[in-house]
């Protein structure tokens, strides 16, 4: 039996008394560091559960900026009681409290989805005005994260539906990470609602997605907005236009794209900024684009960019915009008589991710396609400082049991790479 092999049974895995996690214990980065704790003793509604890959995700920064005056924490003292980080991730079972014996087994897989619509259950004393009126928590925030060797999952985690089993065992680690940030894509593109009639007495039927033989374009080729392009294909558009001001994320989306595209025989166009309103006019002879995502969070973009849509068509302000800047003016006139929409979603549900699951296992998008890089749990504050300065385009994968020096950017990744890496780099506790 390899190393890896042996990693993936249980039983063959030492549990420590400590484990290595990324812990919080104030406001901002000087309060942020990779400790030794505890090893946490699930209780009889609780898992205790191993991260085998986790991701870093930006929302981190937004934690670290607002430490007990973000909404998830809600006026948790970090100084008292610290957190560990981390809303995605792929975890395996290794204990299981004596009230779900029933249910749960060591060695099972799972992903988790990080917003856990409940109130709490754990520590209500810690939260302002002892959670009065608070009906979410969060993995990651007051919830114990995936950025840890060894992760807790606590009794509102269960409650909410929110631990997800995978459509096949065979999942590779870093793809059951990545349903997290694909999944809010999903989730995006499940609000864009097109009106069809069969025939004009016919009556209208409402169908989600991308218009099927329309034109999609997506505005920013950042990661997040090439996921939206890969997963656009799904409902197979005519043609996917992504336009952005780097050549080299236009690069980027042909390369990993354009064959994809090719397959399906949809058109994948790439075009910067000032080519876009004739890329449109061409391919649509005129009409516009059914379907417009906004990727990038910059209000003179998106304003600009609404004048793309054709008729009947639908734009998603998936980019946020910093609150002050965060007004846009629509056309009444084009509401009425050419009947756009304009829709937005905000992170997704355990349906998106099992639907992100299930895409991914049938190979509707490749997850490999948006990992930056990969590394060990040491690696998770220079990663974070990195995306402050936007240097990481796609996501760091972490593996929190791997002996990794370095972290190592990638132009793609896979199961096959990734079972590599952990054959040669996995720690002396898997036996």
């Amino acid at each position: 039996m390899t190393r890896f092999e042996r990693y993936r049974v249980p039983e063959q895995f030492d549990l420590p008394a400590t484990m290595k996690a990324l812990v919080l214990r104030g406001r901002g980065f000087e309060n942020l560091a990779v400790e030794e704790v505890p090893v946490p003793q699930p209780g009889p509604r609780q898992l205790l559960a191993r991260v085998d890959a986790a991701g870093v995700c930006t929302s981190i920064l937004k934690l670290l900026a607002q430490g007990p005056d973000h909404t998830f924490l809600n006026g948790w003292d970090l100084t008292r009681f610290p957190v560990i980080l981390g809303d995605e991730g792929s975890v395996t079972l290794m204990s299981v409290g004596a009230e779900l014996a029933h249910r749960y087994s060591p060695g099972e897989r799972f992903a988790v989805q990080p917003a856990v619509d409940h109130p709490p259950i754990n520590h209500r004393d810690r939260y302002r005005n002892e959670a009065r009126g608070m009906n979410k928590v969060a993995v990651g925030y007051s919830l114990p994260g995936h950025l840890a060797q060894y992760m807790l999952i606590p009794e509102e985690v269960l409650e909410a539906g929110c631990l997800l089993p995978l459509p096949s065992p065979e999942l590779p680690f870093f793809a059951v990470s990545m349903s997290e940030p694909i999944s809010c894509v999903v989730s995006a593109q499940d609000r864009q609602i097109h009106l069809t009639k069969e025939s004009p007495f016919a009556p209208r039927v409402p169908r989600l997605g991308m218009l099927e033989g329309g034109i999609t374009a997506v505005i920013g080729a950042g990661a997040m907005g090439r996921m939206h392009a890969e997963l656009a294909m799904r409902f197979r558009p005519r043609a996917v236009i992504v336009a952005d001001l780097l050549d080299e994320r236009l690069t980027i989306t042909h390369n990993r794209l354009g064959d994809k595209a090719r397959r399906l025989g949809i058109e994948l166009v790439t075009v910067k900024p000032d080519e876009l309103e004739a890329a449109v006019e061409r391919l649509s002879n005129g009409g516009g684009v059914d379907d417009l995502v906004l990727a990038v969070g910059v209000q003179p973009v998106q304003q600009q960019a609404l004048k793309l849509l054709g008729v009947g068509g639908v734009a998603n302000l998936f980019g946020g915009l910093p609150r002050g800047k965060h007004i846009l003016e629509v056309d009444a006139i084009r509401v009425h008589y050419d009947e756009i929409k304009l829709v937005g979603s905000s992170g997704g549900q355990p349906s998106d991710m099992i639907a992100t699951l299930k895409a991914i296992h049938e190979e509707q998008i490749d997850p490999g396609n948006y990992v930056h890089g990969v590394g060990g749990l040491a690696h998770a504050p220079e990663i974070l400082r990195a995306i402050e300065a936007a240097k990481v385009d796609g996501k760091a994968i972490l593996y929190p049991h791997a002996d990794l020096p370095d972290f190592k950017t990638v132009d793609h990744w896979d199961g096959q790479r990734e079972r590599e890496l952990l054959e040669r780099t996995l720690g002396d506790h898997a036996r």
